[in-house]
């Protein structure tokens, strides 16, 4: 299937020849910094700049010698998966001064480069704004000190700057996430749920301390991903008197069976007063108070450290060739900007205006003014904050609605790392609403069967972080037996539906509401998460499980790349699952570091396949010594991934040997990964309050009963571009190819190109979808909040 028909404009139009073009690193070192040197780069070379490392950062500016160093395609290669920064970053005081700053401009004259490119912090994009504004003054003092010739000024009169956010905190406003913000939650969780099972067998209480001496973001996402008992973050510091209802709640959840606490303090973590509230003072009070076996984990540089996460690695490829075509876009009145995300796509804003508005937030939080601080970050701070409160503060029964709307939530076809993270906040953010919460199991098999039971608030605790189906899920489509299960929702009285699945999640939904001709019992709200690895339902760029599936497949890459280092010139054939969708090929591929993605969506034939290894026949020649190649499941019913090991085999030889690896079903097992906990754990939320709204709608007081049959009172929450958008399946048929299930078109094809520019192919890109200048928003519209990023 072809990519579809847009108007194309294509960087071939964006020549980088003559240009000089310097990428640096600053500040704090993030994972995925690596990725985003990689693209710099490659990108550069490609268009035909000359590309230069500046090694440690700005010290490395200020001192020059041998800490230009003009860069090679190879001297990038396998740093893909390394942590931290391999150019090294350093502080430099010397940056600072007028003086380090007319150094650092020779420097960059002698090599004639104009371009550069900064992965840091707001500090260090601040200083190379101050820098770039000082360029031509510094210049002018360098002809009168004897330095430069006169020509150089006219020569190299402007300095163009574009930044990339590379910070674990994700305190930068302006963009939903900062690279190495996805990985440092990956570390933080990975050892939450070890944390766990230690504090559980013990019925310990544990109090993490996280990273974010200015910005909780990472303790308030790791809370809502592990449901922690408590969260205390900078941006909103507890009211007075939190001690007591802290213990209560702690107390309250003991009293309930459960057999552990975690609470997560933000180091910068603070009361009203602005006095630190500390790991040690939270464990002391809960000793005090309650008498629990306390202990005190604080993560400090773990964080930081590690392999980058998949999304952390497509985030910053994405982010630096993007970068790239900024340089070569820019002119001289154009000002510095830094290439960020909002929702699923790439958007460039003006350096200083995301500056001043971090710079806003700190103001707030030093003026007290907590509630405008929490909005200065973003809606989508803002949502993940409303989300936690939610979730994790149980209100009294009194104080509850009472709606008497019975909701029913199950997962249909293949299992989904996410789905219990969904199921809990559905049945949580229900109750909080004043309806009565069923789970059916097994799908509609279970359905029909009648297994259906009431759900409560503590039934679900302790699920977010589970892999698999908990409900139990079956690929069962409800049409045979749809009698049986409006009898089943008649009997129990079902006002409203959550499904939670994928393809055939979709299937049902549409057969339930061709259903309503017939039978009344389906004239109800009915509302669909997507929840599949394959990531292959219409009406929606991303799907709950996917990104665990991603970073199980890029973890297992990396782990088979590495098997044959130090030994002779291997390539490696790896299949992937997917059905006909080759998402996770090309997706995992360009997070990878993939030669090749062979998909079904770009039918390819025996010249392509000859064309692959020709190609990786020239890289091996040079200092390349392993190469690896994607193979979606169903890609082409002929060129199996037997034949094309057999292939790669055949005519290597002499220069490398192949070996083949099946993924299977390890893609689809582990525990959810932090984003698809927390995309799960919104998108249901929103979802459920959804269903509380149409329900008030569609009730009929004279009847006594709901009785919803418009097309939008059946839809699928999907993410679309920025958006989190609620959309009528009956609209979606038009957009789906129920053949192959796979949607008609699919936003992520566009990265493809992206992923063989990044493997030395020659293609085509289309830029017409790149970023363009906008402006920071202080307040974005609701509807924006797609919050695609956790």
């Amino acid at each position: 299937m072809a990519q579809p028909d847009t108007k194309k404009i294509f960087f071939e139009n964006l020549s980088g020849a003559g240009k000089a073009i310097a990428v640096l690193t600053s500040g704090g070192d993030a994972q995925g910094m690596n990725a985003a040197v990689r693209a710099v780069v490659r990108m550069g070379l490609y268009v035909g700049a000359k590309v230069y490392f500046i090694h440690e950062g700005y010290q490395g500016m200020v001192d020059g010698g041998e800490n230009i160093e003009e860069a090679s395609w190879e001297s990038v290669s396998s740093m893909l998966q390394v942590g931290g920064t391999v150019i090294g970053s350093a502080r430099c005081k010397e940056f600072r001064n007028h003086e380090g700053r007319l150094k650092a401009a020779h420097n960059l004259v002698l090599q004639g480069i104009t371009n550069l490119c900064v992965i840091g912090g707001d500090g260090s994009l601040t200083g190379a704004n101050l820098f770039r504004e000082e360029w031509s003054g510094l210049l002018t003092e360098l002809v009168e000190q004897g330095l430069i010739e006169a020509d150089a000024v006219q020569k190299y009169s402007a300095l163009h700057i574009v930044g990339m956010v590379g910070s674990i905190d994700n305190d930068f406003c302006g963009t939903d996430m900062t690279i190495g913000t996805d990985s440092a939650l990956h570390r933080i969780i990975e050892v939450v749920d070890a944390i766990m099972t230690t504090a559980q067998s013990h019925q310990r209480t544990f109090v993490l301390e996280v990273m974010g001496r200015h910005c909780g973001y990472l303790a308030l996402v790791s809370a809502l991903a592990c449901g922690a008992d408590w969260v205390l973050i900078p941006e909103m510091p507890p009211e007075d008197g939190w001690e007591d209802k802290m213990c209560k709640k702690l107390s309250a959840t003991r009293s309930r069976g459960t057999r552990l606490n975690i609470i997560i303090v933000a180091e910068g973590a603070i009361d009203r007063h602005g006095t630190p509230i500390t790991s040690g003072i939270v464990k002391d009070l809960v000793v005090k108070c309650l008498g629990f076996d306390t202990r005190v984990t604080i993560l400090g540089h773990v964080q930081r450290g590690g392999t980058p996460s998949a999304f952390d690695r497509i985030l910053a490829s994405r982010m630096g060739v993007e970068a790239v075509l900024a340089l070569l876009e820019t002119t001289a009145n154009t000002p510095a900007c830094v290439v960020s995300l909002r929702g699923n796509q790439s958007v460039r804003l003006p350096l200083m205006e995301c500056v001043q508005m971090t710079q806003e937030v700190q103001r707030a939080m030093d003026g007290k003014r907590f509630e405008e601080a929490v909005k200065l970050r973003g809606r989508s701070f803002e949502n993940n904050l409303r989300t936690y409160k939610l979730l994790a503060h149980r209100k009294p029964e009194s104080e509850l609605p009472v709606s008497n709307f019975n909701v029913a939530v199950l997962n249909v076809g293949a299992p989904a790392a996410g789905m219990n993270a969904a199921v809990r906040s559905a049945v949580r953010v229900g109750i909080s609403e004043g309806h009565k919460m069923f789970a059916v199991s097994d799908g509609f098999e279970g359905f029909y069967k009648g297994q259906i039971r009431e759900v409560k608030w503590a039934d679900v605790g302790g699920w977010t972080g589970q892999g698999g189906s908990l409900l139990g899920t079956k690929r069962t489509l409800p049409a045979k037996h749809v009698e049986k299960i409006a009898e089943q929702m008649r009997m129990n009285n079902i006002n409203a539906l959550l499904i939670v699945g994928g393809f055939e999640a979709f299937e049902s939904l549409l057969q339930l509401y061709e259903a309503r001709t017939t039978y009344e019992e389906f004239c109800i709200p009915m509302c669909m998460l997507p929840a599949t690895i394959s990531n292959n339902v219409p009406g929606t760029d991303l799907s709950i499980g996917a990104d665990t599936a991603l970073n199980a497949i890029v973890e297992t890459c990396d782990r088979i790349k590495q098997s044959a280092s130090g030994t002779k010139r291997r390539v490696f054939i790896i299949e992937t699952m997917g059905g006909y969708c080759g998402y996770l090929a090309s997706v995992g591929g360009l997070a990878a570091g993939a030669d090749a993605a062979y998909i079904y969506e770009e039918p390819f034939d025996i010249k392509d396949l000859q064309a692959n290894v020709e190609h990786l026949t020239e890289k091996m020649k040079t200092s390349i010594q392993r190469g690896l190649v994607l193979r979606n499941e169903n890609c082409n019913e002929n060129y199996t991934t037997d034949f094309i090991y057999q292939l790669y085999s055949e005519e290597g030889k002499g220069v490398f040997d192949s070996r083949k690896n099946v993924l299977g079903h390890m893609q689809q097992g582990g525990a959810p990964s932090p984003f698809d906990r927390n995309f799960g754990t919104k998108i249901s939320a929103k979802a459920m309050q959804w269903v509380t709204k149409k329900l008030t709608e569609t009730f009929r007081k004279g009847k006594g009963r709901v009785f919803a049959n418009m097309e939008d009172s059946c839809c699928l929450l999907g993410m679309r571009r920025r958006a989190l958008v609620f959309q009528p399946v009956v609209q979606l048929k038009d957009e789906t190819d129920f053949v192959h299930r796979i949607p008609k078109e699919q936003w992520w094809l566009k990265l493809r190109p992206l992923m063989k520019i990044l493997a030395k192919y020659k293609t085509s890109y289309d830029v017409s979808d790149s970023g363009q200048l906008e402006h920071v928003i202080r307040n974005r519209p609701k509807e924006s909040d797609a919050s695609v990023a956790m």
